[in-house]
């Protein structure tokens, strides 16, 4: 019988009596090996069974002695490619676990050596990768020797693929497993341009991660050459693939703001910066940045360099950041993190505490009778313990209820932090040139929520011209946006038509924000129910500071808030038109409509409304009884037909100004019009139950076009 024959004659014996006598089995083996050895057959049946028995120690010899002796046989890297997927998993069954315990059975020379080899045998890049890490945390002494030719092999790698997000396995890659490594180890000496190379790598992915779009699948892109793919023909032709077996949950980073503050800190003492080596919070670190610029005209050379360079980092991260958190508040839904049912987006407006005080609120003597009651009850109004708001640059205010806004503080906190990052970036061309560099090459002209945080923040500066010209280009946004588009009708499609009537108001362009006004009301259904208020919050709007006109506030962007606003922002707009010198008596009739909402605060500018009618003898408004339904309204006009009210000529039927004009005026007919017009009030006045924004919102549809041609 030949050497090969009585090899596998051995072999077959031995594996007979594996089952039923393993000793005699193992007897078999160790005398063919004593034989042959050199024969690999005999060996790895050796091998196997010692596996399968799961006897690490003696397991891990026999692989040891195949991997120095055998190291070209395909199935010792199968087996060593088995052990190191085991190291690279956190799963904790049994098997997994004698894997690694036979794998730490071998000398730590055998492991370096045999993860370097099962590297040069992987043929993807993140494979290829996940083994050189693990290398890398075996062996830390092996980071000044692999470490950076990694990180710049899975960058270049990103690179290849041409992907459209940061965040990819690659950037994951580097960024939470290699650099922490590599900035992490003291026998490491990188030039400042490699780190905030690195720096800025990391800041980019943690800032992409955390304001990726709820469409997100968990799951990160990659290449169909790097990376094992499901359904490779899939995407034939895309640069966008998925990782076989990196599912949402190992996708995940967590605390991605502390771990970016975390590399921060590093980059910082290694790259000499200025400051305490401590720890600090994101505001702590915006006020240091605006000590440091102080300093900034007086440094020259690599000082200079090296200090702007801190500003722009510190700063922009800050930016980013507080940015990121405000619109996460504002506008939830762009972000996966925040997205839940039923969370709408907030809107930053013109205050209209001011719309119901700012004419002259001295009434005339004659008015003063028993209907006009509720107006001698008005006091000078006080602070609402209810209303807070955050008075920063400018003297603006943003006002909110504390019951609306969750964590409204650090909301505002957010927003007044971003600004002021902002404002620190472009306080010196030097910083600002360098600031734009990084904006450019992360692309942040396409990030809508930051777009929004630009809107909002110039909105707060004044610059309305500037915030609209924002405006019309997020438009532009929406179908770069992943996911289903923004329909019409929708809340965040309507925040951008509100947002832009009020900056229209507040330029004096009045017709442009009564359109726009008209177009959101035209979406919205009033709610089936006019809800009444209790008396403490009838309290409370009777007691709401009557404002200057230079504040803002935060509104809901819900039917509920959102179709009162629009009544009172087109109020703001009629109004200065109404009590001009020149008699406008179809803008004084639609202030007396809108002034219905929120009675009675409007009271004291409906008794200004009747002052000026009183002034004028005559009032013309053929729509009264179509749209006014409030009973102290009502009374009044029926007070001014009487002898006492100054018996003022009203105008209020349709074609009743025909009638009179064009017929003789007997008494009969007189008689006639003012049967009429009793009859009228009398209707009118059983319609005082009616739901009130049910009207208004009527209202607002059926006069359009006439509302619209109202205004200059």
């Amino acid at each position: 019988m030949s050497a090969q024959g009585d090899c596998e004659f051995l072999v077959k014996k031995a594996r007979e009596l594996v089952s039923e006598d393993p000793w005699a089995a193992k007897a078999w083996l160790i005398t063919a090996r004593t034989l042959y050895p050199s024969d690999f057959n005999i060996q790895y049946e050796m091998y196997t069974i010692e596996r399968n028995a799961e006897r690490t120690a003696s397991a891990g010899r026999l692989l040891y002695d195949m991997f120095v002796n055998f190291p070209d046989q395909p199935v010792v890297w199968r087996e060593i490619s088995v052990i190191t997927a085991a190291l690279r998993s956190d799963c904790q069954d049994k098997h997994a676990q004698f894997l690694r315990g036979l794998f730490e059975t071998l000398p730590g020379r055998v492991q370096c050596e045999m993860l370097l080899k099962a590297t040069e045998q992987c043929f993807n890049t993140v494979e290829k990768a996940e083994m050189l890490l693990l290398l890398l945390r075996r062996f830390p002494e092996s980071v000044v020797q692999h470490g950076v030719s990694l990180g710049e092999t899975l960058l270049e790698a990103e690179s290849i693929e041409d992907l459209d997000t940061p965040v990819n396995c690659f950037r994951k890659l580097f960024v939470c497993d290699v650099l922490p490594l590599i900035i992490n180890t003291s026998d490491m000496r990188l030039p400042p341009s490699l780190m905030y190379k690195y720096m800025h790598k990391a800041a980019e992915f943690y800032i992409a991660y955390v304001t990726r779009g709820p469409s997100a699948d968990g799951q990160l892109p990659g290449s169909q050459e790097a990376v094992g793919l499901k359904s490779p023909s899939a995407h034939r032709g895309s640069q966008r693939y998925v990782i076989d077996g990196l599912t949402e949950k190992s996708s995940l980073v967590s605390d991605p703001w502390e771990r970016l503050l975390d590399i921060l800190a590093v980059v910082g003492a290694l790259c000499e910066w200025q400051g305490d080596k401590a720890s600090r919070s994101y505001p702590e670190i915006l006020q240091r940045m605006k000590k440091l610029c102080r300093y900034l005209p007086s440094l020259e050379g690599e000082t200079l360099s090296r200090c702007r360079s801190q500003v722009v980092t510190c700063a922009a991260l800050v930016l980013f950041r507080s940015a990121y958190l405000y619109v996460s508040t504002v506008q939830p839904s762009l972000f996966q993190a925040h997205c839940s049912p039923g969370t709408g987006p907030w809107i930053l407006v013109e205050d209209l505490s001011s719309v119901y005080s700012e004419v002259d609120l001295e009434k005339s003597a004659k008015h003063a009778h028993k209907k006009c009651k509720l107006a001698d009850s008005r006091e000078k109004t006080v602070s609402s313990d209810d209303e807070e708001g955050l008075g920063k640059g400018r003297n603006r205010h943003i006002v909110l209820s504390k019951a609306d806004v969750p964590g409204w503080a650090e909301t505002l906190d957010s927003f007044r932090t971003a600004r002021e990052s902002w404002d620190l970036l472009h306080s010196h061309e030097a910083l600002e040139s360098e600031f734009s560099k990084i904006c450019s090459s992360w692309k942040t002209d396409t990030w809508l929520w930051l777009r929004i945080f630009l809107t909002d923040m110039i909105i707060y500066q004044g610059h309305y011209r500037k915030a609209l010209t924002s405006l019309h280009q997020m438009a532009a946004f929406q179908p770069l946006q992943q996911g289903p588009m923004v329909p019409q009708g929708s809340l965040e499609h309507q925040r951008a038509l509100i947002q832009l009537a009020s900056c229209h108001y507040a330029l004096g362009e009045y017709r442009l924000a009564c359109e726009k006004l008209l177009e959101v009301v035209c979406t919205l259904t009033p709610q089936a129910h006019d809800p009444s208020r209790t008396p403490e919050e009838l309290t409370r709007s009777t007691r709401t500071k009557f404002r200057k006109g230079s504040d803002l506030r935060l509104l809901p962007c819900t039917t509920k808030a959102v179709l009162p606003f629009c009544l009172q922002l087109m109020l703001a707009c009629f109004k200065l038109r109404a009590f001009m010198d020149n008699r406008d008596d179809l803008a004084l009739g639609h202030v007396i409509v809108l002034l219905q909402h929120d009675w009675p605060l409007g009271e004291a500018l409906f008794l200004k409304a009747i002052d000026k009618i009183c002034q004028q003898g005559s009032f013309q408004y053929e729509n009264f009884f179509n749209y006014v339904t409030n009973i102290d309204m009502l009374e009044e006009f029926a007070y001014l037909r009487t002898t006492e009210g100054g018996r003022v000529q009203l105008e209020l039927l349709p074609n009743q100004g025909m009638l009179i004009k064009h017929h003789t005026v007997t008494r009969g007919i007189t008689k006639g019009v003012k049967e009429d017009f009793r009859l009228a009030m009398e209707r009118q006045v059983a319609r005082c139950g009616e739901n009130l924004l049910s009207v208004l919102h009527r209202f607002c549809i059926n006069e359009r076009v006439i509302l619209v041609q109202s205004l200059p």
